[in-house]
């Protein structure tokens, strides 16, 4: 039951109703027995300034940040996390009375929904696509211990600025390459492969891959950021040399885990925010 004591969390984006991180939340705040409760808000974007105001003066504790926000919405925080700093997007925020701290869990998401299967550490790993999810998990991948990034992207240009990006700011072993022979000799002896493009996306789902399963390893694994459908077309390729797939709900779910136990200070269950999904896209 919501009481005045009860704290409120939510998700700030525009739309924001097909979001998925309220069931999420809130079948995990009741599985533990917590006073919260996870609001979705639609704030247009001349309005971001003032949601930020509003929510430090409705004593509001946590926000996620979707699109069109995670950038925009740093220039109304008080302080940001390294992590958040060095990708340039914020994608939560925790507010401890009138101090609002910025953090990005995107690439944390990943890193641990493919560390279900496999170390990124010392890997080999190529990028498909240049944008922000690209971004978010290009950092994250680096500062975890991966020993190289390819990123791939139709407008080289685009993953020219990112790979300067991480070699200004990290140091790494970075390439930047289009989508056509050079990636495939790329793949050959890449560990790693993970699609941030929208491709093959509902309703887009006939849409060809980037990847073809020739092109792929039985030890390679296949992380695709898209999650409707689960079954992506590049999921599907992957399966069919047998290389280890990582479906898009794996970090939706594990970038969520990671905003709760910022806001909380507690970790929650992963089968409580799994069985919460369940469904959503049968």
């Amino acid at each position: 039951m919501i009481t005045g004591k009860t704290n409120v969390v939510g998700v700030i984006g525009d739309p924001v109703e097909h979001s998925l991180s309220p069931p999420m939340h809130n079948a995990a705040f009741k599985h533990l027995k917590m006073d919260y409760v996870y609001v979705p808000y639609h704030v247009k974007k001349g309005m971001l300034g003032d949601a930020i105001i509003g929510a430090k003066s409705l004593n509001i504790k946590g926000l996620n940040i979707t699109i069109p926000h995670k950038t925009d919405v740093m220039k109304h925080l008080d302080a940001l996390d390294k992590s958040a700093e060095l990708i340039g997007a914020v994608n939560t925020i925790k507010f401890d009375e009138d101090y609002a701290k910025g953090y990005n869990t995107d690439g944390i998401g990943a890193v641990k929904a493919i560390e279900e299967i496999s170390s990124v550490k010392n890997k080999k790993v190529i990028i498909l696509g240049a944008g922000g999810a690209a971004r978010a998990i290009s950092f994250q991948i680096l500062m975890d211990g991966a020993e190289s990034i390819v990123i791939a992207n139709r407008t080289v240009a685009n993953a020219e600025q990112l790979q300067r990006d991480l070699v200004e700011k990290l140091n790494a072993d970075v390439k930047s390459i289009d989508l056509g022979e050079k990636l495939e000799i790329e793949l050959s002896n890449a560990d790693i492969l993970i699609n941030t493009t929208p491709i093959g996306m509902y309703p887009n789902v006939d849409q060809e891959p980037l990847v073809k399963a020739e092109l792929m390893h039985e030890n390679l694994v296949v992380k695709d950021c898209v999650y409707n459908p689960l079954q992506t077309g590049l999921i599907k390729e992957a399966e069919k040399c047998n290389a280890k797939v990582v479906s898009g709900l794996k970090m939706l779910i594990y970038q969520g885990m990671e905003a709760f136990r910022i806001w909380t200070g507690v970790t929650p269950p992963l089968e409580i925010f799994e069985r919460s999904l369940k469904g959503q896209f049968e």
